[in-house]
């Protein structure tokens, strides 16, 4: 005999039905839906290990192409400094015109050669480097200026100039800005000249104070006479020398303002120049012609770019000269004018050595630039310059 289980047997419909309570909804699907995942299921698949070395691998290649750009940046550099410094150790060449070379702006030195170049009307011209006074004419052709400007004219007014129809081939020397104060304001350009047929006495002069007996100097030589000449005791001695001696014997100071000035600011320059190295003169000849100095430049304005000449004759007699551009309302011509004369052979030789010689000038770019022009003169035999130059 069966026994009897303890459970009542349940109907079939709630057997059925216990079971379906019994499965987890995660597992319940339908016919169109998919089968559900369960969340942050793709961590599963990923490789920690093959991660860490693909980004080992990538660190390492983005050192390396550093480290590469790091290198060829260094390395360009060196080789740019290398190729600056090779091309600083170069001799320096200027572009300068045609010129023969027996030309006496055309030195034997390439640095030391002064540049020519043609405006459209063929004149030479030496450009300065200044932007206001770009050039300056690499000779002067001059009239003789007579007539004279009495005292108590017209400050605005200039004297009546007679020209002879003989003019005077002057040459280009040397050049330079001048500066004043601290701060190096411009004030005007200027030229020295030397009359070309005066060359010749200038060189055998300054060739006889190295070598008495020889016509030209040898870069020993030369290079020697550059010392003195820029040194600035014997500089001085050796100009103020040649000079009290008529050497050269006409020669011209050629003054282009940069900026709108005044006779009398220029005046105060060239009195303050002169009163330094004529400090020890003082007998009454001497002081009537530093009054009559003065006198020529109560003048007015003297506009940029206008020109101003001082001409030293023979017997060491200054001339000033000026052109202001002429004013037809006035009815003052174009062209140079004589604005006055100084007969004492001083007041002319220490206005040039402000400019040639001592341990204060008015341009030092000037005073070397001259020397270096005399340079170019002595280094050839006497006479030749002259004849070259004409």
């Amino acid at each position: 005999m069966l026994r009897q289980s303890t459970f009542t047997k349940l109907p079939r419909s709630l057997g059925s039905a216990a079971k379906t309570a019994t499965r987890s909804p995660a597992s319940r699907r339908t016919f169109l839906s998919p089968p559900r995942s369960q969340p942050n299921e793709h961590l599963n698949h990923l490789d920690i290990n093959k991660l860490s070395e693909q980004q080992t691998k990538y660190a390492r290649q983005r050192r390396a192409f550093l480290w590469t750009g790091l290198v060829c940046s260094v390395s360009s550099l060196i080789y740019a400094a290398y190729l600056l410094q090779h091309e600083l150790e170069k001799p320096p060449v200027q572009a300068d015109s045609s010129l023969p070379s027996t030309d006496p702006l055309a030195g034997t030195n390439a640095a030391e050669r002064k540049v020519v170049v043609r405006d459209e009307e063929g004149h030479e011209l030496v450009p300065t480097g200044n932007s206001t006074v770009p050039t300056f004419p690499r000779t002067l052709s001059l009239g003789s200026f007579d007539g004279a400007v009495a005292p108590g004219t017209s400050t605005s007014g200039l004297a009546t100039t007679i020209t002879t129809a003989d003019k005077t081939e002057y040459t280009l020397v040397g050049f330079g800005l001048r500066t004043v104060t601290f701060v190096g304001i411009q004030v005007y350009v200027v030229g020295y000249y030397v009359a070309t047929s005066d060359v010749a006495s200038l060189q055998a002069a300054l060739t006889k104070k190295v070598n008495p007996i020889a016509t030209t100097l040898v870069p020993g030589e030369r290079d020697q006479l550059r010392t003195d000449l820029l040194d600035y005791a014997k500089g001085e001695e050796i100009w103020d020398e040649l000079l009290a001696k008529g050497i050269p014997a006409r020669s011209v100071f050629r003054v282009i303002p940069v900026r709108d000035t005044d006779f009398p600011h220029l005046r105060d320059g060239f009195v303050r120049a002169i009163q330094a190295r004529a400090g020890k003169v003082g007998d009454e000849q001497f002081g009537e012609a530093m009054k009559h100095f003065r006198q020529i430049f109560n003048r007015g304005k003297v506009p940029a770019k206008k020109e101003l000449l001082l001409i030293r004759d023979g017997e060491g007699k200054l001339r000033v000269v000026y052109d202001d551009g002429g004013n037809k309302k006035e009815g003052r011509p174009a062209g140079r004018q004589l604005v006055g004369t100084v007969d004492d052979e001083r007041i002319s030789r220490a206005l040039w050595l402000n400019y040639l010689a001592g341990k204060k000038v008015a341009s030092e770019p000037a005073r070397k630039s001259i020397v270096e022009g005399i340079m170019e003169f002595v280094e050839r035999p006497v006479g030749t310059v002259a004849a070259q130059v004409v």
